[in-house]
């Protein structure tokens, strides 16, 4: 596993444990923003490796919330989430 992969996996579970962090994902509008949210807080991810996840990583990304399509996830992967 490289060390970016490393960072996106570290990132995933902080997520998964601060609600602040999960809220600025939720209003994200495009894997830059996402990127931006990870930087801010000390992670180092790429626009590339956002646009490689999965469906399910993007779930664990943004809480498993189908939420509304202005985000990131439904907009980008719209046919799978909602």
């Amino acid at each position: 596993m490289s060390m970016s992969e490393e960072q996106l996996k570290a990132f995933i579970q902080k997520v998964k444990a601060d609600n602040s962090i999960l809220q600025k994902l939720k209003a994200a509008k495009s894997p830059k923003e996402v990127v931006s949210v990870a930087k801010a807080h000390g992670y180092e991810v790429s626009v590339e490796m956002i646009n490689k996840l999965g469906d399910e990583e993007l779930e664990a990304l943004v809480g498993g919330d189908c939420i509304q399509c202005t985000n990131y996830t439904a907009y980008y992967r719209h046919a799978s989430f909602c």
